[in-house]
């Protein structure tokens, strides 16, 4: 099956998100209050019904953007958050990407694209971040599956694919994740490397 702009947006028609929690998840809503530079520029990888970016905007975060390959989710976004600029609202492939960011949070992002694909994600992530732009989120902490999505792995399978690209700053099981996802969850904060 390929997974691509029409699956994911049927996906959203049918209403089969079990991975929308319908608010932003309580590991990146802290991680997001303790930032302080409200200039940063961020980006919201398949964030699909934006909870984490209208947070960020809330909280004075407004050089915001949310991409996501699926036109349901961002239009649903669009009509409940009309004060976000529509030009940081990006329907697109993320691999088509060109704009720089200084923070890009993840969150179930890395689990909806093929496995075949995370070298792709790891070297698209570090073009796209300035020097010493960071990457951080969840990753799921666990196989899940080899045929559809969600696509999970290891922790050693997760920074083998990171360390080319990134120093790791953090990357351990989440503490605060909600209760249907305790312990199935890591948190990881990244840097991108300096000779990239």
């Amino acid at each position: 099956m390929e997974y691509d702009n029409k699956y994911w947006n049927n996906r959203y028609l049918d209403k089969n998100t079990p991975w929308n929690l319908n608010q932003a998840t309580n590991p990146i809503e802290n991680y997001i209050k303790q930032l302080k530079r409200k200039d940063l520029r961020i980006l919201i990888p398949g964030g699909g019904m934006g909870h984490e970016a209208a947070l960020l905007f809330h909280l004075g975060f407004h050089n915001t953007y949310l991409l996501d390959f699926a036109e349901e989710p961002l239009m649903k976004f669009k009509s409940i958050h009309p004060y976000f600029s529509k030009n940081q609202i990006l329907c697109m492939d993320f691999f088509d990407l060109k704009l720089k960011f200084d923070l890009v949070i993840e969150q179930t992002f890395f689990c909806a694209i093929e496995p075949c694909l995370r070298e792709k994600y790891t070297s698209t992530m570090s073009k796209i971040l300035n020097p010493k732009g960071k990457l951080v989120g969840l990753l799921f902490n666990d196989f899940y599956n080899n045929s559809h999505p969600p696509f999970g792995a290891t922790k050693s399978e997760y920074l083998n694919y990171f360390s080319a690209y990134f120093e790791v700053k953090y990357f351990d099981i989440c503490y605060n994740s909600v209760e249907s996802r305790k312990n199935k969850e890591f948190f990881f904060n990244l840097v991108k490397k300096s000779n990239d």
